[in-house]
């Protein structure tokens, strides 16, 4: 039996599966930023409720056709990388897209535990990268706002690497710029496509992040070991 059927049986049976794995067995973590480190709160009021109030303003409509409008245009390219290019936005909504992320910067926040568990991960000495599909752009806000730059070996965007991280490409060439095993890698995200993705390039140890935003209710995965906070990740 593979572990996403035994993950998905004790899910439907009640049972919640949980990580298997000790951190003697893991030299490198990767982890996703929003929704993982940061509350996606954030990115949901930005994208949902402040781009389209500030679209409808420029172009004389109400906001809910906006907001109609808008979410419509955004899923035209998600999982692709134009879905978090501040550039493309920019130029497709007539917005400066990274000057509204400063204005609302406030709303910037580190999810419960995030902090004690990288300062946990630096005690057990391990290789910790932060690995995002935002923009460089977003990600200077979002690290001007939290300070947690220098918890990480190294900060990759997707586009440095060329492709969002739901594309299996992603992980292939991720591994040509940074050399690591998959069998001792854990990576954590809160988007099951992108752990499919890294699971089909053969990362062995998955979590998901079940609660990414404060706002929305938890919602564990079927497939891979989920955690509400980083702290069920200290033992």
């Amino acid at each position: 039996m593979n572990s996403a059927n035994s993950f998905q049986e004790q899910f439907e049976t009640g049972g919640q599966a949980r990580p298997g794995f000790t951190w003697p067995d893991i030299e490198t973590v990767f982890l996703d930023m929003d929704g993982t480190l940061l509350d996606k709160y954030y990115d949901d009021y930005f994208w949902e409720h402040y781009v389209p109030e500030v679209y409808a303003r420029k172009n004389n409509l109400d906001h809910p056709a906006a907001r109609q409008h808008l979410l419509g245009t955004y899923r035209s390219v998600e999982n692709t990388l134009q879905w978090t290019d501040l550039d493309y936005w920019s130029e497709r909504l007539g917005l400066d897209i990274a000057k509204l992320k400063k204005e609302i910067s406030h709303l910037v926040n580190i999810l419960p535990h995030v902090v004690d568990f990288l300062a946990y991960m630096e005690d057990l000495g391990k290789k910790v990268y932060l690995v995002t599909n935002a923009h460089p752009k977003a990600l200077q806000v979002k690290m001007e706002r939290v300070q947690l730059e220098t918890c990480f070996q190294r900060l990759i965007c997707s586009q440095e690497i060329g492709v969002a991280k739901e594309e299996p490409a992603f992980w292939h060439k991720l591994h040509n710029i940074l050399p690591y095993d998959k069998e001792t890698t854990l990576f954590a995200d809160d988007t099951e496509k992108v752990l499919h993705s890294a699971a089909g390039y053969g990362i062995r140890h998955l979590i998901h992040i079940a609660q990414p935003s404060s706002r929305r209710k938890a919602q564990h995965s079927r497939h891979y070991p989920s955690i509400l906070s980083f702290r069920e990740l200290m033992f």
